[in-house]
């Protein structure tokens, strides 16, 4: 079973510095029937002015994925960590017990576009921690490179949770297919371009939640970068 949840149906928060689309309930869009989708809780897709961002601010249990897909993040946290996080990469914050962090736009001229994606963690009261790598992108021309995973094996982060996350970057009527064992759900998310996910049209910004599935075959209609989460 596939159920689309379109891009246009999204929440939304645009403020001067900030153009925020909210495919779960976040902040001030409060959807009680789109509260997540198994241990995955929020993908919001954010576009930031250039030279602002967002200020010092805490967190808590909960595993944070940044995924850059134009421009680049400056990113801050009281664990003592800055980076900059770039198209190609994945940056990974376990918040854990308690960690405040900021992001900011790293260009003074230029947008930044990207994905951050929370995952609720196995356990609770975990200690902080950070992790950035680049993905595989040879991979991810071919079928799908993974982003992040339990073990935190090869080029991708470690995720506390029984999830993964991986990408595909696809040519226009490239074909790519995945497992889903049983009992496992899914969910897609168009990140760029459009594809057909088992039959089922999905558009930029487009997401579908996959259970009772046991293979997946996506088709790009356009050249296409699409996540995919495998999760209990």
């Amino acid at each position: 079973m596939i159920t689309p949840r379109k891009s246009a149906d999204r929440g939304r928060t645009k403020i001067d510095w900030l153009d925020s689309r909210h495919t779960f309930s976040f902040g001030d869009y409060y959807d009680p029937a789109e509260m997540g989708f198994r241990t995955l809780r929020v993908i919001n897709e954010d576009r930031v002015r250039p030279g602002a961002g967002f200020p010092t601010h805490p967190h808590r249990d909960m595993e944070i994925i940044t995924y850059i897909l134009e421009g680049a993040l400056e990113h801050k946290d009281s664990l003592g960590t800055g980076s900059v996080i770039s198209p190609g990469e994945a940056q990974r914050m376990s918040a854990g017990t308690g960690i405040t962090h900021s992001e900011f736009n790293h260009s003074k001229t230029e947008p930044v576009h990207f994905l951050q994606i929370w995952i609720t963690p196995s356990t609770p009261g975990i200690k902080p921690g950070y992790e950035q790598k680049t993905i595989d992108d040879a991979k991810a021309h071919t079928g799908f490179a993974p982003v992040g995973t339990p073990d935190g094996d090869g080029q991708s982060v470690k995720i506390h949770q029984d999830a993964a996350l991986s990408v595909a970057k696809l040519d226009r009527g490239q074909t790519v297919t995945t497992n889903l064992k049983k009992e496992r759900h899914g969910w897609v998310q168009v990140a760029r371009g459009a594809v057909t996910v088992n039959g089922t049209a999905l558009a930029e910004g487009d997401g579908a939640a996959i259970s009772n599935e046991d293979k997946l075959t996506l088709v790009a209609n356009a050249p296409a970068e699409v996540l995919f989460f495998d999760l209990a």
